[in-house]
């Protein structure tokens, strides 16, 4: 079970940090992920980190805006946003994943197999 935390109302310009608890997981063997849905529209693919790399890779709208990390020992990951534009506002959804995925397959929502309930946030200007 994956739980989203985090979201709530900020500037335009503002950082936030959304967490995502797991429950029940081997948590550390977990390829991570973060997708979001803008009011009105599909789901779409934030960023990823799969097991053994050491970068992020996110999509081209968010690209040098924001860092995936995680805690084993808390089993929680982070998303870390900065620089938001109110066309960040969505709700965020975390995924994880139990074998590592290919890199084309990171931005199919289809990749994931368990997802977190999503958390809303919302930019203001």
């Amino acid at each position: 079970q994956l739980q989203a935390l985090g979201g709530g109302l900020v500037q335009a310009g503002d950082s936030l940090r959304l967490s995502c608890a797991a429950s029940g997981l081997s948590f550390s063997i977990f390829n991570m992920a973060w997708f979001r849905q803008p009011p009105g529209k599909e789901r779409e693919f934030v960023a990823a980190i799969r097991q053994g790399d050491t970068i992020t890779h996110s999509s081209d709208s968010v690209k040098g805006r924001l860092t995936m990390s995680r805690d084993n020992a808390k089993n929680t990951f982070y998303l870390q946003m900065n620089s938001l534009k109110p066309e960040d506002t969505a709700v965020y959804y975390c995924a994880v994943k139990r074998n590592r995925p290919i890199l084309s397959a990171l931005a199919l929502a289809a990749t994931w197999n368990y997802w977190g309930q999503g958390t809303l946030v919302t930019v203001s200007s």
